[in-house]
């Protein structure tokens, strides 16, 4: 186990760099697409499908990789670790989500602080989220249960799917959410939605950490 500072910083700089991703390749692509949205799109999808596999390969040992609150909340579900300790967790996701989008918004010559006037609402956006986070918290428990090395890989894929089949463009987690809040640009979020979101991500982990739990039939090693 490593020490938890080492775990924080994990967890900030993973979140700081899937954020600079996310913003960064954004802001890349909606310059570069001409007006094609669905170009735009994908390249938004393969920077950050592609930084999610090294991100977990790399923090995975460290931290666990979570980089994300709904991913916390599950294995705090789970008993696998302290609720201190994932009260840190989530406090250094953001702050390192936050701080991700700033790094992107200098790279670019973007204004530093510019609050999304991006509208995300509605319940298909919503169903959007819920679908995604299910997904996603599916798909780590089932990897850690029949193949963990495959965890980094199997997320990065089902984030790249994701992006494409739901209709909020696969969010997927609070800490993205918050900092997305802070990008006028192609990733942005209007702050005004981003409270529905949340609440929609955290619904869909706490009843995906239980379903699989019965699913992989984990009832005799996690209470």
């Amino acid at each position: 186990m490593m020490t938890l500072d080492r775990r924080l910083m994990a967890e900030w700089l993973g979140t700081f760099s899937l954020l600079a991703t996310v913003v960064g390749s954004g802001i890349m692509a909606e310059r570069l697409a001409g007006g094609n949205v669905a170009v735009a799109l994908l390249g938004n999808t393969i920077p950050t499908g592609a930084i999610l596999v090294v991100l977990i390969t790399v923090f995975g040992p460290i931290s666990g990789a979570h980089f994300n609150p709904a991913v916390t909340l599950c294995f705090v579900l789970r008993r696998e670790i302290e609720r201190r300790d994932a009260a840190l967790y989530v406090a250094v996701q953001v702050i390192g989500g936050i701080c991700g989008v700033l790094a992107a918004h200098f790279m670019f010559e973007h204004p530093l602080i510019d609050p999304s006037m991006k509208a995300r609402t509605g319940p298909g956006q919503w169903a959007g989220e819920f679908v995604a986070t299910f997904g996603l918290v599916g798909t780590i428990l089932a990897c850690l249960k029949a193949r963990p090395a495959a965890v980094p890989m199997a997320v990065g894929l089902y984030i790249t799917a994701a992006y494409w089949f739901t209709s909020s463009t696969s969010f997927a987690n609070p800490a993205v959410t918050i900092a997305r809040g802070f990008s006028d640009t192609f990733a942005g979020i209007a702050p005004a939605d981003v409270g529905a979101f949340i609440a929609v991500q955290l619904a869909a982990a706490l009843l995906a950490t239980y379903f699989f739990r019965w699913l992989l039939d984990e009832a005799g090693e996690t209470r």
